[in-house]
């Protein structure tokens, strides 16, 4: 019989397996239009509990095709460039395959339950010597996700085969299965919080993205309200001030009036004394005189009148100045306001 090394385990669960002679490792590449994805990722770092591989045999017949039968764990999504591999045990990096195969994606990717799938590799392809190997589901990114335990490539006839195995080590093996389950069960209870987490945190940041987007909304309203307020008191201001001129020109004209008529009230005042000491022959036209003077009198005591009601006007002009000043300089102290709550809005983002 020919002896030969003992295979070394990819991961603690295996068994130790005593077969053949080894042999050079030579691979036969499977030609495919494009090479699998694969990674420089190492053993220690990958995640073998996401595909199980079910019903793999101790040996393999050579010269005969064989089936791969693996289910994927709950959590577990395959992707289209998923792929299970033939590697020699020991491999290091998922580059190290012998031949390969793509994964075809279950009818409901979606449905949770463990429905077992099945991969088929050729004869052809298959390594010929004694060497240990191993199925090794690949995702598109090129990691690991399943492992199988290990097997031969050898005739059925030879009877060199034998498990290996103390008490001592099943239980081993069997508390640090117990060991790996548990620290399974961790990062899955981790990972659900973690998710859960994620997703109060999207909510509340959605949350937060709606306020937002309402106070934007709000202040592009008050911004376009005051601007409109502005312009309008812009505009009645403008108004006031043109209506503030025009009254100061009218009370300016009609003061050089007042002046005139004072100034021909005082000649004519004169020219009635210069009558009276005169003759009495012109006691008509004196009292003509007289009469015109009333007149003159009566509509110099309107244009007072007038007068003081223009005054008035310009007073009443200068109040409505001061109040509209007064609301400028409110509305100046508003939008000093609103850029204050503007900014602090963006800080809090």
């Amino acid at each position: 019989m020919r002896q030969g090394r003992p295979a070394p385990a990819p991961f603690p669960a295996l068994l130790l397996l005593r077969g053949c002679r080894l042999l050079p490792w030579t691979p036969i590449m499977e030609k495919t239009i494009e090479d699998p994805p694969t990674s420089a990722v190492l053993l220690d770092r990958c995640h073998f509990s996401q595909v199980i591989f079910n019903s793999v045999e101790k040996f393999y017949v050579p010269g005969g095709d064989i089936t791969c039968y693996y289910t994927f764990a709950e959590h577990f999504i395959p992707r289209r460039k998923d792929w299970i591999g033939i590697f020699r045990v020991g491999w290091k990096t998922t580059r190290e395959y012998y031949t390969f195969m793509w994964v075809a994606l279950p009818s409901d990717i979606n449905n949770k339950s463990a429905k077992q799938q099945e991969v088929q590799f050729k004869a052809y392809y298959l390594p010929k010597d004694d060497e240990y190997y191993q199925f090794c589901y690949v995702d598109q990114d090129g990691v690991v996700r399943g492992a199988s335990i290990p097997f031969q490539f050898r005739p059925e006839s030879e009877e060199d085969i034998l498990v290996v195995t103390t008490k001592g080590k099943v239980e081993e093996i069997e508390q640090h299965n117990e060991e790996l389950c548990k620290e399974n069960q961790e990062l899955k209870d981790s990972c659900a919080s973690l998710q859960k987490q994620n997703s109060s945190m999207q909510a509340e940041l959605q949350r937060k993205q709606e306020e937002l987007e309402t106070l934007q909304s709000i202040n592009k309203k008050l911004e376009q309200k005051v601007k409109e307020q502005k312009t309008c008191w812009e505009t009645e201001l403008l108004q006031l001030k043109e209506h503030n001129q025009k009254v100061s020109s009218e009370n300016e004209k009609m003061g050089i009036r007042v002046d005139q008529l004072q100034a021909q009230l005082s000649t004519q005042e004169k020219e009635m004394e210069k009558l009276v000491q005169g003759d009495q022959d012109k006691a008509e036209q004196l009292e003509h005189l007289k009469k015109e003077n009333d007149q003159l009198f009566f509509s110099l005591t309107e244009q007072r009148e007038q007068q003081k009601k223009l005054q008035q006007i310009v007073e009443d002009m200068k109040q409505k100045e001061t109040t509209a000043a007064k609301k400028q300089q409110e509305l100046m102290a508003c939008l000093s306001l609103h850029d204050y709550v503007g900014g602090s809005l963006k800080k809090e983002e």
